[in-house]
């Protein structure tokens, strides 16, 4: 179905229900879906949020900085992608960490033409530190990079098994999409992603699908071109 999908993780996903930190299991099941997906020759890139870490958005909360809180999120990236870059590699995987910010000790830089080579050879790219810039969301580094290494498709895994035209958890009568257009989308403000990601995405004709990443085998069957999630395109 893709040649090269751009996966989005939230950082809270990696919690399980742990109120913190890096649930194992979870980090587990990650890596078996990958890795299955990997084995039918789909080039891999990964964008991982930091939520269960630290948000930036959290900083001014707390009195800090908003420019600094933003680095302290992308740092937290960061340590997200060192965990599931090891434990991709125990289970076999070759992988690359590329950051927006320059930590030489820890992964490489990000530059476009390496990244498209890692994945050519098939290693699993995954990109930390968001854009490297502040005020921007990982969902707008994960737009920003699928466009720069030409993915086919933007799959944004949640916890929710697509897009609803409410808060499923919170509205029992919450309506689910199957399918939506970018114009949709905006009429009827649902909140996919933060405008600048969903923009970058609908102008470069990127498609994007919410799905749910907890659910074993659901990452399969989008690749393999079975209905799961809501598609906007």
């Amino acid at each position: 179905m893709y040649k090269r999908i751009l996966l989005k993780l939230s950082g809270e996903a990696l919690m399980g229900n742990q109120q913190f930190g890096i649930d194992p299991k979870r980090l587990e099941q990650y890596t078996h879906e990958i890795k299955a997906t990997r084995e039918l020759g789909i080039e891999i890139a990964i964008v991982i949020g930091g939520g269960n870490i630290f948000r930036g958005v959290q900083a001014e909360e707390s009195g800090i900085d908003r420019v600094q809180g933003d680095y302290m999120g992308m740092l937290a990236t960061v340590i997200n992608g060192m965990a599931l870059q090891s434990a991709l590699e125990k289970a076999g995987l070759f992988t690359r960490l590329m950051s927006g910010i320059n930590m030489e000790q820890v992964c490489e830089p990000f530059i476009k033409r390496r990244a498209v080579r890692h994945l050519e050879k098939g290693r699993i790219v995954i990109f930390g530190a968001g854009t490297g810039n502040p005020y921007f969301t990982t969902d707008s580094a994960a737009s920003l990079r699928a466009i720069e290494i030409n993915a086919d498709v933007v799959l944004k895994g949640t916890r929710v098994d697509g897009v609803y035209s409410a808060d499923p958890e919170k509205d029992p009568g919450a309506i689910r999409y199957s399918t939506l257009t970018f114009q949709e989308a905006y009429e009827k403000g649902l909140n996919i992603m933060d405008m600048t990601a969903f923009t970058l995405c609908q102008e470069n004709k990127l498609p994007i699908i919410v799905f749910d990443m907890n659910k074993n085998g659901n990452l399969l069957n989008i690749v393999q071109g079975r209905e799961a999630g809501t598609l906007i395109n």
